[in-house]
C-alpha cells in the first residue's frame, strides 16, 4: 500500500511540475454599458456645473436644464444652492432647503431624469409676493455622481462630495 501511495505522490509531483507550450490567448472581455462591446460606459467620475436661475410666474417658478453629458440610470444627481456668503466665500447647502415666513413656507427643490435637472420653488407661500432676493439670481451647483462613488458619504457636506469625487471646478452656464 505504501508503494502505491508513493507512486501516486511522485506521479502527482511530476504532473504539477510539467510545462508545455503556451496556449492561444483568451478572448477580449466586454466593455461599456451592460457588457455591450464598443459602447461607452458613461460617467466613471463625477460631472458638475454651476447655473444661475431666475424664478418667476413666466417660467412657473421652475427651470429645466439639460446635462449636456451622458447620465446613467444608476447615477445620482445632487443639487446645492448658494445659501449665504461669508466675506466673499459662498456657503452651499444641499437641496431641499426650506425658509419659513409669517405667511407661508418656501422650499427650494429639484428633481432629475437621465436627460435633465429641474429646479423649482415649492411650498405654501404665494411666490408672486416674494422679494427678488428669494427668486432672482439663485446660484446652484449640480453634481452628477456615479452611485458607486456616493455610498457612505455625507451628501449634505458640499466639500466632502467635492473632495471624494476630485471636482476641481464647475462649468458655468
Amino acid at each position: 500500500m505504501k508503494r502505491v501511495l508513493s507512486f501516486i505522490s511522485v506521479f502527482a509531483l511530476l504532473l504539477t511540475s510539467c510545462t508545455g507550450p503556451q496556449g492561444p490567448p483568451g478572448f477580449d472581455g466586454f466593455d461599456g454599458i451592460d457588457g455591450i462591446d464598443g459602447q461607452d460606459g458613461g460617467l466613471i467620475v463625477a460631472s458638475a456645473f454651476e447655473i444661475e436661475v431666475n424664478f418667476n410666474a413666466d417660467n412657473n417658478f421652475e427651470f429645466v436644464e439639460a446635462y449636456g453629458f451622458e447620465v446613467l440610470p444608476s447615477d445620482v444627481t445632487l443639487v446645492y444652492i448658494e445659501w449665504e456668503n461669508d466675506e466673499g466665500e459662498p456657503i452651499w447647502r444641499l437641496l431641499t432647503q426650506t425658509e419659513y415666513f409669517d405667511n407661508g413656507v418656501l422650499v427650494y427643490n429639484y428633481d432629475f431624469t437621465q436627460q435633465d435637472v429641474r429646479f423649482f420653488l415649492d411650498g405654501t407661500i404665494d411666490f408672486n409676493t416674494l422679494d427678488d432676493t428669494w427668486t432672482q439670481n439663485q446660484a446652484f451647483r449640480v453634481v452628477v455622481v456615479p452611485a458607486d462613488n456616493i455610498d457612505g458619504l455625507d451628501t449634505s457636506n458640499f466639500d466632502v462630495i467635492m473632495n471624494a469625487n476630485a471636482i476641481k471646478s464647475f462649468d458655468i452656464r
